[in-house]
């Protein structure tokens, strides 16, 4: 087992997974609004089986895609963080920057503080050479995070392998920050 990494924001805690983190993520997992660019919603065995992934991911390297709750009230209110994804994308191997927030947690800026100290992780205390992210073509407010965080814009989309073909959401685009341009700015 790797050592934990867990850290704060000015606003924001990001750790390790909990059992009381079950519910409120099926919640935002099963909620259409979160979850408009993904192909489907996932019940709660689904939504159980992903926290148990992404816990297991965060024993054995020490990050990933961690649990965020509030300071000021420790209210779970989603995740963000990093991820090797399995999919043969065209930036593969890499490690993608992600983030998925409860509804009413939208419109705050929470996903952006948290992502800018889960870059510093990666390129600070990890030593990524690049950190990537990704999402449907048609989904401008994940693109305006991922604009703001400095991240660029690939020139060409791509068709994501685990979307089906002819869905709405299987046309991708692909940000890339490296290490040394994150420096340049930092």
């Amino acid at each position: 087992m790797a050592e934990l990494i867990e850290f704060e924001t000015e606003r924001l805690r990001l750790r390790q997974w909990i059992a009381s983190d079950r519910e409120p993520f099926a919640r935002l997992c099963g909620d259409p609004r979160v979850m408009e660019f993904f192909p489907n919603l996932l019940d709660r065995a689904a939504s159980d089986a992903m926290v148990d992934r992404l816990e297991a991911l965060i024993n054995e390297r020490g990050w990933g895609l961690w649990a965020v709750e509030t300071l000021a009230s420790n209210q779970f209110i989603g995740f963000v963080g990093l991820h090797i994804p399995k999919a043969d994308l065209p930036c593969s191997p890499c490690v993608e920057i992600g983030w998925r927030l409860a509804y009413e947690y939208w419109g705050k800026g929470y996903a952006t503080e948290a992502a800018r100290d889960v870059l510093k992780v990666g390129f600070d205390r990890l030593a990524l050479s690049e950190i990537v992210s990704f999402t449907a073509t048609i989904n401008r407010r994940s693109r305006a995070v991922m604009e703001r965080l400095g991240l660029k814009l690939a020139a060409e989309t791509f068709e994501h392998p685990i979307v089906p073909e002819g869905h709405i959401l299987r046309e991708h685009v692909l940000y890339r920050l490296s290490r040394e341009r994150w420096k340049s700015t930092h």
